[in-house]
């Protein structure tokens, strides 16, 4: 008799999973939050997660919000640890900037194999995290520890060293880009604004101006 092999896990599902695990990690995300995250609406996102509950990817009761099992865990860090792979790779080695890796790592996670991900983790050197600072997962689906204080919540005259900006969005990343923040940078708060949350900063000897939604995307370690 032939032996038994393990079904594909489709496209969609795999989206689905590492939504759920942007989102929520080990707490539960909601349909709404899903439909932003996933673009979709939130009949479809409930749809799915019937279906994946059947399959034992997510813990799931309506309006009580979603969360991943063990085997979900394990599938969305699975793809996650091969999408911020292929995102090191196009930015070291093919000349993609900031602003072009995100979407196009989104389409060859799905398309490459687990074999292709860790030979590509070992021609990389094993990186730790991703050139926008984002952790990694090891291949035992562990994350390696980064430091996570926001900037909007540093004292005048403190002083950051950059380790991650949360956003995946291209038109932030590139224009944080263009001011100089990026991981391993350090960024000092100069001036809070009384109104309007605006920040006054100052990076490699420049001084400019972020909004307090800019500040709290940036993440890393008070050092000053």
């Amino acid at each position: 008799m032939p032996k038994n092999k393990t079904k594909p896990i489709s496209t969609a599902i795999e989206d689905y999973l590492k939504a759920i695990w942007l989102v929520a990690q080990d707490a539960s995300a909601s349909t709404n939050d899903l439909a932003l995250q996933l673009k979709i609406s939130a009949p479809s996102v409930s749809s799915m997660l019937g279906k994946l509950r059947e399959q034992n990817f997510v813990h799931y009761e309506p309006y009580r919000g979603v969360r991943l099992t063990e085997k979900g865990e394990r599938e969305a860090l699975r793809l996650l640890r091969r999408h911020r792979l292929i995102e090191t790779f196009l930015l070291e080695h093919l000349g993609y900037d900031w602003g072009e890796v995100h979407e196009e790592a989104e389409k060859l996670e799905h398309a490459v194999s687990d074999t292709f991900t860790e030979r590509l983790d070992t021609f990389l050197g094993h990186p730790s995290h991703d050139p926008h600072g984002d952790p990694i997962p090891t291949l035992k689906g562990k994350l390696p520890v980064t430091p996570n204080t926001p900037f909007a919540e540093l004292s005048i005259g403190e002083t950051l060293k950059i380790a991650r900006l949360m956003s995946q969005d291209k038109d932030v990343l590139t224009y944080l880009k263009s001011l100089a923040i990026e991981p391993s940078k350090e960024l000092q708060l100069v001036k809070r604004e009384p109104v309007g949350g605006l920040v006054h900063v100052e990076i490699d000897g420049a001084e400019t101006v972020l909004s307090k939604e800019l500040a709290m995307l940036i993440r890393g370690e008070v050092i000053v």
